[in-house]
């Protein structure tokens, strides 16, 4: 039996391995060491990417310094970061846009503040920052922006409104907004989507063939004896609301519900024979803009009075309807907002939520919608 050869390396490959085992131990622990600078930023909330052009920035210490910083994220995600700009970016509120970095940097040349490109941010999309980014820096930013709701795209329009008629701010925003510096019938809205806080005006309209969902006929103890129908939520509401006003000895009635746009369309002529354009221009709706096209809403009327507005059940439904889910969708005094003269009779349902805020906040639907709906 032979013997077997050992095999001995030569001297310089067992350097050269040692010198890859030195190697890849000097990687290893530079990858640890690596690993270790990233899960501390991480750990504030860094993505992966912004944490590397940190480290690769020599920016760690600053950014640990700040905590958690969504707007520094962003920065260093973005290959618009300039970091002259840095202190600023970590001052500014995140806002989630596509283009946040990029417009930041445009708003900084153009010469506004933080509170300034704030305002910006919180008051329009993306795109509408972008389109304000690319004009000359403007004067009235905290007076108009200053309010919750108003509109980037609308500024133009808010400082013309306001200088020509001198009012204040809060009331210029939710004018515009609404359209009403706009000629009534113009630059419409067309609503597609039944809901029970859809907003219907001369701005605002329902398409032709709009019909609202779960349409059910009125039984006639509760309507006037027409062949009435209207949202089946809405039926039951007044119903339940009705119940309750009989046990105050009061006697409520529907006058009037769901109109289609065809029903609108033979109301219009009628009262264009009988009064002409002007009357029908001032006090009839056109068809596509009735709010009775929604079903949700009621003429309602007292069994005890020919004169609603002079009826007990009247001031009984004023004071009480919110609490079944309606509204009294043209008030008084409102009619520079709503669009219509005041119409005791016109109850509107919203559901209970909405219509609680209305009626303790003393506001219209138009209100509602800019506050808490446009956004």
């Amino acid at each position: 039996m032979k013997k077997i050869k050992s095999i001995k390396l030569k001297k310089r490959y067992i350097n050269i391995l040692k010198f890859i085992g030195i190697l890849l131990c000097i990687l290893l622990g530079i990858f640890i060491f690596y690993r270790k600078e990233i899960a501390d930023l991480t750990k504030y909330g860094y993505s992966e990417e912004a944490s590397r052009n940190i480290l690769f920035a020599f920016k760690k210490d600053y950014v640990l310094s700040k905590g958690e910083n969504k707007t520094l994220n962003a920065a260093f995600e973005s290959k618009y970061f300039n970091e002259k700009y840095l202190d600023r970016y970590a001052r500014i509120e995140y806002v989630k846009q596509k283009n946040l970095i990029k417009n930041i940097n445009k708003l900084i040349k153009i010469g506004y503040s933080n509170d300034d490109i704030e305002l910006i941010l919180t008051h329009g999309d993306d795109s509408a920052v972008t389109r304000f980014t690319k004009r000359d820096k403007v004067k009235y930013l905290d007076e108009f922006f200053s309010i919750d709701y108003a509109k980037l795209d609308n500024y133009d329009r808010y400082v013309k409104f306001s200088d020509e008629t001198g009012e204040d701010n809060d009331y210029v925003v939710l004018y515009v907004n609404l359209n009403l510096d706009k000629e009534d019938y113009t630059d419409s809205v067309c609503v597609n989507k039944f809901s029970y806080d859809m907003l219907i005006n001369k701005h605002r309209f329902l398409s032709k063939d709009f019909v609202p969902d779960n349409l059910e006929k009125i039984n006639s103890e509760y309507s006037n004896g027409n062949d009435l129908k209207a949202n089946k939520v809405a039926v039951n509401a007044f119903i339940a609301m009705a119940q309750d006003a009989s046990r105050n000895g009061l006697s409520l009635v529907i006058n009037s519900a769901y109109r289609s746009y065809s029903e609108q369309e033979r109301i219009v002529d009628t009262y264009k024979n009988l009064y002409g354009d002007d009357y029908v221009n001032k006090y009839v709706a056109r068809p596509g803009y009735s709010e009775h096209q929604t079903g949700l809403s009621f003429d309602i009327g007292s069994k005890n009075s020919n004169i609603f507005s002079n009826s007990k059940e009247y001031q009984w439904i004023l004071n009480n309807s919110y609490k079944y889910g309606f509204i009294h969708r043209f008030p008084k005094n409102a009619e520079d907002i709503t669009g219509i003269s005041n119409e005791p009779w016109h109850f509107r349902y919203v559901g209970k939520k909405i219509a609680k805020i209305i009626y303790e906040n003393k506001m219209t639907l138009e209100e509602y919608y800019v506050k808490y709906l446009d956004k």
